[in-house]
């Protein structure tokens, strides 16, 4: 998820009211003033005695010559870079990118440099500090950063097996975000491999739609989230990050509003996608939906062996959610 940061330096109450407004991360500002700033809202402030500490947690670094691009190539990985391009020249950001995989941001003055720093390279820096008094330009940039889609790559899975289980745990991911025919988020029960689970967005003669929620399966399950980590069903709460995905593979980041954890009857959802064996164990109801390769939502109870649904395929293990390059066995 790219990061947006507004400067508000000198401080303009106006700026800030807009930054908190549009959504974006944080506020830089003059040492000193994060007390202004928490009397109109909560968002973070990166001065000397904010949340984010200049020189501690990020770095500002003018650009405007080859040792000033090896000085920012230098700063610790785990540390932010934020480039003042003095020229506006492209070259310098795009080496950095080459030489540095992470924690880059540039300062914009508008949502057009934005948008050119956020797709620079295909990958893009890890967000803009965006230094303008104009509260449309504000408006813009955060409506450009925060529809910016994470691809994920979907692949066809052959439904191999069903089996009906007895009661388990499942739980159901309300979000606050509403999502429309065709979207969900990937569920499996190993991290190997992940089935798009529909959106309740479909009404039926028997219960009104929830779009906003995902019938996910059951607390065991990995869950895909934003940034490509993993977390357990059953450890999302209200605030966290879940990743919402589409049947074209675009995906956009929401925030969980209600985990609900409840007995149901199982049933386990077996195929096999690029030669590797998927699985994922589900509340056996027929509002609980997968996703086909048109795009189209199908009942988990319609589902036969040889059907076909949109699955994730990942290499490799995880450790504490983290992807790792390792030999790893589930079943």
């Amino acid at each position: 998820m790219k990061k947006l940061w507004v400067s508000a330096i000198p401080f303009n109450k106006e700026v800030v009211i807009a930054a908190l407004e549009s959504g974006a991360e944080a506020v830089v500002l003059s040492d000193g003033d994060s007390e202004k700033v928490r009397q109109l809202g909560k968002i973070k402030t990166v001065e000397k005695t904010g949340d984010i500490k200049p020189g501690i947690d990020v770095k500002f670094i003018d650009i405007k010559s080859k040792t000033d691009e090896d000085k920012a190539a230098k700063v610790p990985a785990e540390k932010i870079v934020v480039l003042r391009m003095l020229d506006w020249t492209i070259i310098p950001i795009e080496n950095l990118l080459a030489r540095r995989d992470k924690n880059i941001m540039v300062q914009v003055k508008t949502s057009k440099q934005a948008k050119l720093m956020v797709e620079i390279l295909e990958k893009g820096v890890d967000g803009v500090v965006l230094n303008t008094t104009d509260i449309n330009e504000i408006k813009k940039t955060a409506e450009l950063i925060s529809g910016i889609s994470e691809q994920v790559c979907l692949v066809t899975a052959t439904i191999t097996n069903t089996k009906q289980l007895g009661m388990g745990d499942r739980a159901c991911l309300d979000t606050c975000t509403q999502m429309t025919v065709g979207e969900g988020i990937l569920v499996g029960n190993t991290a190997a491999g992940f089935f798009l689970v529909h959106s309740e967005s479909i009404d039926n003669p028997y219960v009104a739609s929830r779009p906003f929620r995902v019938n996910a399966g059951a607390v065991h399950a990995y869950t895909l989230t934003p940034g490509g980590k993993t977390k357990y069903l059953a450890d999302l709460k209200a605030g966290d990050e879940v990743m919402l995905v589409n049947s074209a593979g675009e995906s956009k980041t929401a925030y969980l509003g209600r985990n609900k954890i409840e007995k149901r009857p199982m049933i386990l959802i077996e195929a096999e996608a690029e030669g590797a064996p998927i699985s994922l164990v589900m509340q056996n109801a027929e509002t609980v939906r997968l996703v086909n390769p048109e795009g189209k939502a199908v009942s988990i109870t319609n589902i036969v062996p040889g059907d076909k649904v949109l699955a994730h395929i990942e290499r490799g293990g995880r450790h504490f959610g983290m992807q790792v390059d390792e030999t790893l066995i589930e079943r």
